[in-house]
């Protein structure tokens, strides 16, 4: 957050810290757990990749709220794609 100086005092501005949440597999998108605007917990599950027959949950890597969902259930995803936001 930063501050900015004004004459009568300081007004704080700037937005919450946000967390990309990355795939760590290339696969599918099988299973969306969460919502825009849910509140989680760290290690709460994200959503469900499936790749080479395993389901693999992706947690939350600490507390937060969901900002945006960028895949939706069946899509490939390959590793590094962003698939969640949260704001902390």
């Amino acid at each position: 957050m930063g501050v900015v100086r004004r004459a009568a005092g300081f007004v704080e501005w700037g937005s919450a810290l946000s967390i990309e949440v990355e795939a760590q597999i290339t696969g599918n998108v099988w299973k969306i757990e969460v919502a825009v605007g849910d509140s989680v917990e760290e290690e709460d599950v994200l959503l469900v990749v499936e790749s080479m027959k395993m389901e693999i949950p992706v947690e939350a890597p600490e507390s937060g709220r969901v900002a945006e969902i960028r895949v939706e259930e069946g899509q490939p995803i390959e590793e590094g794609d962003i698939l969640v936001v949260l704001e902390g």
